[in-house]
């Protein structure tokens, strides 16, 4: 087990001892790391009186699922799944910047459906400081629903939750940023749960061929797709054999053109055609 300094070791004390002031609380959880920290934070602090809660929509990553479900099974906290329907909301579908809002609108509002059933006061999520500086519609969901972020108020960057996810034997402390599905989808072009697909199966090709955890492929207008790896993955992606390789495979998802990101990836790539007086931030 690795070794915390004084500081964080403060900082986790003082979140068990928020967290231990609720007794019951959901986490909505999605298996990255910060949400799975809050969790076990959660466990510790609240025993059987915590729940993990994880959506579940076309958006969800084909193999995000199952990582929820192991890690939730590593942590020992109750685990449910709870279906979400923001595809049914025109609002989310034709995917304007503030897209975010609406997804954790619908998550929040079912969550708090479950509140009678669950047993818990307070609904939790993972935001930490780092969060702060980036584009973040939902986090406004999360104030209309008066959802915590125990790592926000206890001061966790996201250096501090690796850290203690690492300390406490998270399987997930090093796990790399995953968003939905639909934050692949270019603002104006509609989600659908068809391009999500698409983009999941171009990605999962992408990862096994490539032999890469993080990467990107875009769903551009008019059916492009923008693949984003690793700049030290570009060689490989560009050599012929394994260039007409992803684009047979590409096309044959739906995709009408294939191109590949110079920039290498970056997370959150999209949001930088957001002009500034739109973004959203903690």
């Amino acid at each position: 087990m690795t070794q915390l300094s004084p500081e964080l070791s403060d900082k986790r004390d003082h979140l068990l001892a928020r967290l231990r002031e609720y007794e019951r609380v959901a986490v909505a959880f999605s298996g990255g790391v910060d949400s799975s920290l809050v969790a076990k934070a959660a466990q510790i602090a609240c025993g059987e009186g915590a729940v993990a809660l994880t959506a579940v929509s076309p958006s969800l990553a084909s193999d995000e699922l199952e990582i929820a479900a192991q890690v939730a099974a590593s942590i020992g906290i109750r685990h449910e799944l709870v279906p979400t329907e923001e595809f049914e909301n025109p609002e989310y579908v034709k995917n304007a910047s503030n897209r975010c809002f609406f997804c954790k609108d619908e998550l929040y509002s079912q969550l708090e459906r479950l509140q009678s059933q669950f047993g818990f006061v307070a609904v939790l999520n993972g935001a930490n400081l780092d969060d702060r500086g980036d584009h973040r519609p939902g986090m406004q969901a999360a104030k209309n629903h008066q959802v915590d972020s125990p790592l926000l108020e206890t001061g966790f960057t996201k250096q501090d939750v690796r850290e203690l996810a690492q300390h406490w034997g998270l399987p997930v402390w090093n796990k790399p940023a995953s968003p939905c599905l639909s934050s692949r989808i270019a603002y104006g072009v509609e989600v659908t749960p068809e391009r999500v697909r698409r983009v999941d199966a171009a990605e999962q090709f992408l990862k096994q061929r490539l032999n890469l955890n993080e990467l990107r492929v875009r769903h551009m207008e008019n059916d492009l797709a923008r693949i984003e790896v690793p700049r030290p993955a570009l060689p490989t992606l560009l050599e012929p054999s394994v260039n007409a390789e992803v684009t047979t495979y590409l096309k044959s998802l739906g995709f009408q053109f294939v191109t590949v990101d110079l920039e290498g990836f970056r997370s959150g790539s999209l949001n930088e055609v957001i002009p500034l007086d739109q973004l959203q931030k903690l």
